[in-house]
């Protein structure tokens, strides 16, 4: 129709198309379809809305599905810049080269195929990656590099697939200066996980504490899908790919160690703490001490670095239900002290502490202290050894100690209790660290940036809780049954039976008192 027009016509359309992004590309943008070809652009009105929030605010994070037309919407909002404004800068960025370039070579197929009239300025240079418009416009594709855009000011930068692009934290930090004149941000992505620059952006935008916003854009947002669609698109896909592909699920889109739909069972029972104590107030407190309930208590010491936190957990081990939890960062002396004070607190419960590197120093000041219930093990095996039966025995050491050996088999005891659902967890700290507590080249750590001394605490106390505790079961039953029998009778044995060791003698004396003792001061071991 274009044909038709005056030049007072052509000139208001130019000027309309100007003002109004939606207007152009419905009007005059086509872009190629993979079935039908080059056909006209018409948006849908999410995407209109989309257009409109481009336009309305300088920093825009969309989380969306796939194949909503979202990296189309975006190129023909880039050309709309480039093409009505002069002296435009734009970068598009994504994880992957051909990523960024796919989307700069949809901005000038769209570019192309304006009407002549239209095309008020025109690309003056054209390479494969990038090209230049005679009013001074230009946009190039890049990749993730820790230089990509830092020399330049830009007017607007796009990151697509913002989620799965590593390290973009501290690229952001180099970003953000190159758009300080104005320059606008357009992040878009499918979820991956919880933790990432992408994430975190996000939620804060939903929160409204930093200058993005956000759209959400799930599958069916769009109006030609229903369930029918949505139950053919998933019939051969995982819940982790539908999370990521189609819900925007951040949280059961990542692979995690814990699986995402275990996680979200957890969070029901996070509640605020009833009380906060300790020097720094991070001494969180769900239940107090009572006497008829048995606890563990299982501390990590922190490296030292001033990176991670020192953390332990309380646990009543009759339910597996989180009591109480600490997570600071304290001086060693401090901490040991801390350690003794909140055992003593739960009735001088079974006390664990990880042993590796500075962890020595801690058990040490707790053996000093004279902490009655301390956890031994043995170096080989990491079989667990009754106090009592520790002192002077070679091979035993205090602690826990976690290695390539032990932290496998520890973290899937703790993944198989949060599977079958035997432990309550309380702190919503436990429950972040497990969202960003991944697989990163088959081992399971924290996401870099996160911490994981809650995690492995906890994951130890199932270990505990589930191996040691309960493989002992047998012998202490064993010993309680010896002791009830020999204290109640107060009987000795007939030594007249040929072969029959007497009881008469102080060897025997001594192992009962030591049984006794055993179970006087190791109450939550014995109860089980």
């Amino acid at each position: 129709m274009s044909q038709y027009l005056t030049k007072q016509q052509i000139l208001k359309e130019i000027v309309q198309c100007g003002k109004d992004p939606v207007y152009f590309l419905n009007n005059y943008a086509k872009i190629s379809h993979p079935m039908h070809g080059l056909i006209p652009f018409r948006t849908y009105d999410f995407q209109g809305d989309l257009l409109q929030d481009f336009n309305d605010h300088r920093f825009n994070v969309i989380l969306k599905a796939r194949q909503l037309g979202i990296s189309t919407i975006t190129a023909g909002y880039v050309v709309w810049m480039m093409l009505f404004h002069r002296d435009k800068n734009v970068l598009v960025m994504a994880t992957k080269f051909g990523t960024a370039a796919n989307l700069v070579k949809k901005v000038k197929a769209v570019m192309k195929h304006l009407p002549d009239w239209l095309r008020i300025a025109d690309i003056s240079v054209d390479n494969r990656t990038s090209f230049e418009l005679t009013n001074g416009s230009q946009i190039k594709a890049s990749s993730t590099s820790s230089d990509a855009g830092r020399s330049e000011a830009l007017s607007l930068l796009v990151i697509d697939e913002a989620a799965h692009v590593e390290g973009l934290e501290e690229l952001w930090t180099g970003l953000y200066p190159t758009l300080s004149t104005g320059g606008r941000c357009i992040a878009l992505s499918t979820p991956n996980g919880v933790g990432n620059w992408f994430h975190q952006t996000y939620v804060a935008a939903e929160e409204a504490t930093n200058d993005f916003h956000p759209t959400k854009l799930p599958w069916d947002v769009h109006p030609d899908r229903d369930l029918a669609w949505f139950e053919k698109e998933t019939r051969n896909m995982s819940r982790r790919q539908i999370a990521q592909e189609l819900e925007c699920n951040f949280n059961m889109s990542g692979e995690t160690v814990i699986h995402s739909e275990d996680i979200e069972k957890l969070e029901v029972s996070v509640v605020d703490p009833k009380w906060k104590a300790g020097f720094d107030r991070n001494f969180y407190i769900w239940e107090e001490y009572n006497p008829e309930n048995s606890y563990l208590m299982v501390a990590d010491v922190a490296r030292g670095d001033g990176k991670d936190y020192s953390a332990f957990h309380i646990i009543d081990i009759t339910n597996m239900k989180q009591v109480a939890e600490y997570q600071g960062k304290v001086e060693l002396d401090m901490f040991a002290t801390f350690l003794a004070d909140a055992g003593k607190q739960y009735g001088g419960c079974l006390l664990v502490v990880e042993n590796n590197n500075v962890g020595y120093s801690v058990l040490t000041k707790l053996e000093d202290f004279g902490y009655p219930s301390i956890y031994y093990s043995t170096k080989s095996t990491h079989e667990h050894v009754e106090a009592y039966a520790a002192k002077g025995r070679s091979g035993v050491v205090p602690g826990f100690t976690t290695s390539m050996k032990t932290r496998p088999l520890i973290v899937a005891k703790l993944e198989e209790f949060i599977r079958n659902e035997l432990i309550t967890v309380r702190s919503s700290r436990l429950l972040n660290e497990l969202k960003t507590f991944v697989w990163n080249n088959g081992k399971p750590e924290a996401m870099r940036g996160y911490n994981d001394d809650l995690v492995m605490s906890m994951a130890i106390a199932c270990w505990v809780r589930d191996t040691a505790l309960v493989s002992n079961q047998r012998s202490v039953e064993y010993k309680k049954a010896f002791l009830g029998a020999m204290t109640t009778s107060r009987k000795t044995l007939n030594t007249n039976i040929p072969g029959m060791v007497g009881y008469g003698g102080t060897k025997y004396d001594n192992e009962i008192e030591q049984v006794r003792e055993a179970i006087k001061n190791f109450p939550g071991l014995f109860k089980g």
